[in-house]
């Protein structure tokens, strides 16, 4: 073979290159660090944001219960200077028959106003969820009492309650001529009635909302299977309020704690201790017998059942793990 006729030589098989460490062999992003910390900024839990929220619920929550603990170990008449005195307060609430009677009236209270607003909250709420015309007119008489301060309701019952001027005198009825907020027998559960009145439409509210979320798909099996208006509230209405139940059970129980505005604009209290339940006899005991030892303590009552309540009831519904529905209807 001829020097012409020899082949070409080969180039050399060429070896598998090393493998190199990550971002070795590329020049690096200019851009790349500012994307990553922009990356990191939007994935990071921004915990600094909610320094201006923690800062006020520590300044007008925590450092005000911490003095109302600290405060009911100790005698002070709200001038002079605070002495220690132990448990003495709370030995001397607990031995106090006023303020044992103050503690079954709000428990029955809360009881009792539960029983009222709830059926009727729940009831009026699945009514108005509806798109019909005459829903949405009685929608808005129903949520007027939201617009009214506790302060403009109380004045207005009393005044029609009154036994000589009020509804008894416009209607000359019999039945409305009682001194309802005069009567030990009457005022308690008078200002049950006109505490519900005030705070019905509220949760009413509450479940319309709830309703509305309620997928129509589910209305719709559950036509198909043969279900009436009745079935349908207790199968499909009900079950999808759990956590709706939950949330509004326990502002009613809870906010029933704190009732005192209403109840000192309609009675004061009375008559006699009739109406005198724990907000009102903190307030009287600290701001008008001057004992702010004991005050601290029914406060301190009134937090400790008020996040029992609160606690037990999401403990027992599993409200922890509310998930809320994508469909409404």
């Amino acid at each position: 073979m001829t020097a012409a006729q020899s082949p070409a030589p080969q180039p050399a098989a060429s070896q598998p290159a090393a493998p190199s460490a990550p971002g070795e062999g590329r020049a690096p992003s200019p851009g790349a660090p500012r994307s990553r910390a922009r990356k990191s900024l939007r994935t990071a839990p921004s915990n600094w944001m909610l320094a201006p929220a923690l800062a006020f619920f520590g300044v007008f929550a925590l450092l005000p219960l911490a003095g109302v603990v600290v405060l009911s170990f100790f005698a002070w008449d709200g001038l002079g200077t605070p002495s220690f005195a132990g448990l003495d307060a709370w030995f001397a609430v607990f031995q106090n028959p006023v303020t044992l009677n103050a503690m079954k009236l709000t428990f029955l209270m809360t009881a009792l106003s539960f029983v009222v607003q709830f059926p009727l909250s729940l009831l009026l709420g699945t009514f108005m969820a509806g798109h019909q015309r005459y829903r949405e007119a009685f929608s808005v008489l129903y949520f007027l009492p939201l617009l009214f301060s506790a302060a403009a309701t109380g004045i207005a019952f009393k005044a029609l309650l009154d036994p000589n001027f009020g509804l008894s005198r416009a209607f000359n009825a019999d039945f409305l001529k009682q001194d309802w907020l005069g009567s030990p027998n009457l005022a308690f559960y008078t200002l049950i009635m006109v505490i519900s009145w005030s705070f019905v439409p509220f949760h009413s509210l509450l479940y319309q909302a709830g309703v509305r979320q309620i997928p129509k798909s589910m209305y719709e099996a559950a036509t198909l299977d043969g279900a009436g208006r009745t079935r349908q509230f207790f199968n499909v209405t009900l079950p999808q309020l759990k956590y709706t139940i939950v949330t509004s059970s326990t502002l009613m129980l809870v906010g029933s704690l704190t009732y005192f505005d209403l109840i000192f604009i309609l009675t004061g209290g009375g008559p006699g201790n009739a109406t005198r339940v724990l907000p009102l006899d903190m307030y009287l005991t600290g701001f008008r017998s001057y004992q702010m030892g004991p005050a601290s303590v029914i406060a301190v009552i009134l937090i400790v059942v008020g996040l029992l309540l609160s606690l037990g009831l999401n403990k027992v519904s599993g409200a922890d793990k509310m998930e809320s529905q994508m469909e409404g209807a």
